[in-house]
C-alpha cells in the first residue's frame, strides 16, 4: 500500500469519526437530542432547500448554542495536534509539545494583562486579539534570541523557550496577584475553556488554520529527511535553516490562533501526536493529517464529558486528568526517549 493510499484511508477514517463525535455531542446536554434530529437540523441549516422538518427550539439548541462550541472544540483540538507534529519533529523528541517554547505562556501574558489592567488596546484588540499578538511575539522573539549568524540550533532554542517561559511564569503570577476581583475569570481562562463560543469566534480560526494546515503538509517531506539530523538532511538537498524557521513561524501561528480562543489546554499537542505515531509510524506525510483529524476528536469528546455533568468543568482539567494517566501508561510500556 503507498504512503498515498495509507494516508487517505487513515485520513478517511477519522474524519467518519470526527463527524460521528460531532454529532453525538451535540445531542449532549440538559436537552437530550438524537443524533438523527441533529443531523437533520445541521443539513436544515446548510441546505434549507432539503426542507427537513426540525422543531424551532431544537434547531436553536444544535446550530446557535452547541455547534459552534463544538466545531471550535475541533478546531482547536486539530490545530494543537498539529502544532504537537510538527514541534515533536522539530525537537526529534516525542516529549515536545506546541508550548515547549513559551507560545502558551506568552498567549497567557497577553490574556491575564487584559483582563487584570483593562486598558483599551490598539486596533480594537480585545482578550483573544491580545493572547494571539503576544503568543506570537513571544515565539518570534524566543526565536531570535536563540538564533546566531543565521543558525538556531535546537538545543539552544529550547533552552531559551523554558528560560522565556519561567520568565512569563513569574509576570502572569505578578498580575494575579495584582488582578482582585478579577481573579476568578483569569483562573478560568488560565484552565482552558470553550465557554461562550460564538460563531465569530469559530469564522476566524477556520479562516487561519487551512492554509497554514496546508503549507505544514507541503513541508511534510522536509520534516521526514529533518529526523535524520541537520547535517543529513543538509547533504540531502534540504535548506536545514530556512525550512526550520517556516516550520517554527507556522506552528507558532497554528498554536498562537487556537490558545487565544480556547486558554491553555494542555496534552492534546503532546498525546495524540505520540498516540498517533504508535498506530501510522513517524512519516510525516501520514502522522500530520492523521494527528491533526485525531486531536479534533479528541478535544470534542472531553468538552462534552466536560459540559455534560451538573457543574461544567473547563475543559483543560479534563484533557489533563485523561492526557496524564495515558501519558504514564505510555512512559511504562513503551519506548518514548527517541522517534
Amino acid at each position: 500500500m503507498t504512503v498515498r493510499t495509507r494516508a487517505l484511508a487513515w485520513s478517511g477514517g477519522l474524519c467518519v469519526l470526527l463527524v460521528a463525535v460531532v454529532l453525538a455531542s451535540a445531542g449532549v446536554g440538559p436537552v437530550s437530542i438524537p443524533p438523527v434530529t441533529v443531523a437533520k437540523a445541521v443539513l436544515g441549516a446548510l441546505v434549507p432547500s432539503l426542507g427537513y422538518a426540525v422543531e424551532r427550539t431544537v434547531r436553536v439548541i444544535v446550530v446557535d448554542v452547541r455547534l459552534p462550541r463544538i466545531l471550535l472544540a475541533a478546531l482547536v483540538g486539530f490545530a494543537l495536534a498539529t502544532a504537537g507534529v510538527v514541534m515533536q519533529g522539530f525537537f526529534r523528541n516525542p516529549m515536545a509539545d506546541p508550548s515547549i517554547i513559551g507560545i502558551s505562556s506568552g498567549a497567557a501574558v497577553g490574556a491575564v494583562a487584559s483582563i487584570v489592567f483593562p486598558f483599551v488596546l490598539p486596533f480594537g484588540l480585545q482578550l483573544q486579539g491580545a493572547a494571539f499578538v503576544t503568543s506570537v511575539l513571544t515565539g518570534f522573539g524566543v526565536y531570535l534570541l536563540a538564533t546566531r549568524d543565521g543558525h538556531t540550533p535546537t538545543a539552544t532554542l529550547l533552552l531559551a523557550g523554558v528560560a522565556v517561559q519561567t520568565f512569563l511564569g513569574a509576570v502572569i503570577s505578578f498580575m494575579m496577584l495584582e488582578s482582585g476581583w478579577s481573579l476568578q475569570r483569569v483562573v478560568f481562562w488560565l484552565m482552558g475553556h470553550l465557554s461562550g463560543t460564538t460563531w465569530r469566534e469559530v469564522s476566524v480560526v477556520a479562516a487561519v488554520l487551512p492554509p497554514l494546515f496546508l503549507l505544514l503538509l507541503f513541508y511534510a517531506s522536509d520534516m521526514n529527511v529533518l529526523l535524520l539530523g541537520e547535517a543529513d538532511a543538509h547533504s540531502l538537498g534540504i535548506e536545514v535553516e530556512r525550512t526550520k524557521r517556516i516550520l517554527l513561524a507556522v506552528s507558532s501561528v497554528v498554536t498562537a490562533a487556537a490558545v487565544a480562543v480556547s486558554g491553555v489546554i494542555g496534552f492534546v499537542g503532546l498525546i495524540v501526536p505520540h498516540a498517533m505515531r504508535l498506530l501510522v509510524g513517524p512519516d510525516h506525510r501520514i502522522l500530520l493529517p492523521t494527528s491533526a483529524l485525531a486531536g479534533a476528536s479528541f478535544l470534542v469528546a472531553t468538552d462534552t464529558l466536560a459540559r455534560s455533568g451538573a457543574a461544567e468543568v473547563p475543559v483543560g482539567i479534563v484533557t489533563a486528568a485523561i492526557g496524564a494517566p495515558f501519558f504514564l501508561y505510555l512512559l511504562r510500556t513503551r519506548e518514548v526517549h527517541r522517534l
